[in-house]
């Protein structure tokens, strides 16, 4: 029952998520409107992480199937996709440098920006200690 439970609470905020693609106007997919409302969810205390754990959990176990139809088209339609693949793999590798270089960068401005902070808040305690006091 636990279960059931959980996944009916998991079809319904995709069903809610699909409601809200319908309405709103936007070139946004369901599933991101469903993934930012569990988020919101889960984040706001209205769902429990242990109401949707369990199915979640199972779900990421069989996501690999969900690619097994993906690639059978890919294998059908081998005559049209072979004529693009070099320049797709070519754009594939470039892509995902650039996007470890933005990741890496984008981390190390965090780590700086947290680490400027922290200089910050020891210097203000330090000028609030005395310098007269002995420590």
């Amino acid at each position: 029952m636990k279960y059931i439970r959980q996944f009916f609470i998991i079809a319904a905020i995709s069903l809610a998520a699909e409601i809200l693609h319908h309405f709103i106007p936007l070139m946004i997919p369901s599933s991101i409107y469903g993934m930012v409302l569990m988020f919101v969810l889960l984040m706001t205390g209205a769902v429990k992480l242990e109401q949707v754990d369990q199915a979640g959990h199972f779900l990421i176990d069989v996501m690999p199937l969900m690619f097994i139809p993906a690639g059978v088209g890919l294998i059908d339609s081998w005559t049209n996709v072979s004529s693009i693949l070099i320049p797709a793999l070519i754009l594939i590798v470039i892509s995902t440098f650039l996007v470890i270089g933005a990741a890496g960068k984008t981390a190390q401005a965090i780590m700086t920006f947290e680490t400027g902070e922290e200089a910050e808040e020891e210097a203000e305690e330090a000028d609030k200690e005395s310098p007269w006091e002995v420590q």
